[in-house]
């Protein structure tokens, strides 16, 4: 037997061959890979009250794009984030009631709102030690899914559709997810790292980006300006329509009849990709090894040159991405990055880090250049969200590990709102349609199968090979 290592080797390269489909078929056949055509237009799969997003505007029946928009339940974003800010107050448990009861709360109904995930923001006795301890890792999502997937058996109805019971489900998991993610990795940096750890305990009475801080600093300390920032990056992350991809395995997981812990334990799997959740860690990446090849960070045409070498795949990690700029959907502007943005720089000054925030705005400024120059694009190229929020969690001393989790902290709400709605409005599977480009084939005995020989596309010429000898009684 050959070393494993060979043989998976050797076996991937059949795999490689054979899975292959030419880009050519996509095109001939209609299919829009990733379920988008070449101006980044979803394939509608369904129907959603909870959020909205505006790229484009109708004009003499083209489509023209325009600066971007997001709206929850009706209420531009912008303007969402401001209320709270204007009135010094934290904004993301408000969100949270907004995006999952359809309307925005009065300050009693907010209160009782942060009471009860605050009650509920407690772990099963001995749950840390028993499960997130026993077994730590570095990746801090796949700690957060077997959580998420243990409390399961803590609950006597998970498996109850009822909306009451899986309202109390998602309420109860917006309340421990921070605990899930710090938890997971301070148990990571104790028993792998070799450091202290440090396990606190929420405080019910404060915000959750406030909770977040506490938990993760070994003194609890945190300043104002901080905390605010960072319930700003919870409300800009916690929901985007219904199209991208942890949200539609949200619907499609709920829509088989699975358990909210089933659920939110596959969107968590899907929200971990470096091309969804983990996007801002490459940025993290991507702007180090930038510092390190181009010493003079004020020169712009340096910094053009290596953005030149990364669209070339000359640089970083060779696969000509310029990670933060572009996004699926939005093509002049990406709303929730125009928003942080200026949040980021009265971080960035406060915390004594201008000359990072310059270096983020001269690439901001000179990336949808390069790509424009370099590649062929259908649509405009503009700093996303996740360009700046890589950025702050940093200057918050947030470490790597977790900046993905931070994603899901907040996303849990959108993918609450969604499950939910799922439940209440659609009673049926979602099943899409693969065409089978396959063709077919002669089957052979397994002492004859060093060739195999295609029968063509022809259902009827499916048959066995002349005589053919059947095995002995």
């Amino acid at each position: 037997m050959k070393k494993i290592d060979e043989y998976m080797k050797e076996r991937s390269k059949l795999c490689k061959e054979n899975d292959f489909i030419s880009g050519d078929l996509f095109h001939d056949h209609h299919v829009n890979r990733g379920l988008r055509d070449k101006n980044g237009i979803g394939v509608l799969t369904g129907l959603t009250s909870i959020s909205r997003i505006e790229s484009y505007k109708e004009y003499m029946g083209h489509k023209v794009p325009c600066k971007g928009k997001l709206f929850y339940r009706g209420y531009d974003i912008v303007d969402l984030v401001k209320g709270p800010i204007h009135e010094e107050r934290y904004g993301f448990e408000e969100m949270a009631y907004l995006l999952i009861f359809g309307e925005l709360p009065t300050e009693d109904e907010l209160v009782e709102f942060q009471e009860a995930v605050g009650t509920m923001r407690r772990l099963p006795t001995n749950f840390v030690r028993d499960v997130i301890m026993k077994a730590p890792g570095k990746d801090i999502m796949n700690i957060m899914t077997k959580s998420v997937l243990t409390l399961s058996s803590y609950d006597p109805n998970a498996s109850d559709l009822s909306i009451e019971n899986v309202l109390q489900q998602c309420l109860m998991l917006i309340g421990v997810f921070p605990m899930l993610a710090v938890y997971g990795y301070h148990a990571y940096n104790h028993y792998e790292q070799d450091d202290s750890m440090y396990i606190h305990r929420p405080d019910p009475a404060l915000s959750t980006a406030e909770n977040i801080l506490r938990l993760l600093r070994p003194d609890m300390k945190y300043t104002e300006l901080e905390a605010h920032v960072l319930d700003i990056a919870l409300m800009l992350h916690m929901e985007h329509g219904g199209g991208n991809n942890s949200t539609f395995t949200t619907r499609v997981v709920t829509s088989a009849g699975s358990d909210t812990y089933a659920v939110i334990a596959a969107a968590l799997c899907s929200l971990k990709g470096p091309k969804h959740g983990g996007a801002n860690i490459k940025v993290v990446e991507m702007m180090q090894d930038l510092k390190e090849t181009v010493k003079d960070t004020s020169d712009k045409e340096k910094i053009k040159r290596y953005l030149e070498d990364v669209v070339d795949k000359k640089a970083f990690d060779e696969r000509g991405l310029i990670y933060g700029m572009g996004h699926a959907i939005y093509s002049v502007s990406d709303p929730r990055a125009e928003i942080f943005k200026g949040f980021v720089k009265d971080l960035a000054e406060a915390k004594g880090y201008q000359e990072e925030f310059a270096l983020y705005s001269a690439v901001e400024e000179l990336a949808p250049q390069v790509i424009a120059d370099k590649r062929k694009i259908y649509k405009g190229v503009s700093a996303n969200v996740d360009f700046y929020s890589g950025l702050v969690y940093r200057m918050l001393d947030i470490p790597l590990e977790l900046y993905t989790p931070i994603f899901a902290i907040a996303r849990v709400v959108g993918w609450s709102a969604h499950r939910i709605e799922e439940l209440i409005n659609v009673d049926k599977i979602i099943r899409p349609s693969y065409m089978s480009v396959g063709e077919n084939r002669i089957y052979k005995p397994i002492s004859r199968r060093n060739v195999i020989e295609l029968a063509g596309s022809d259902p009827s010429k499916y048959r066995l090979e002349e005589n053919f000898d059947h095995p002995k009684k």
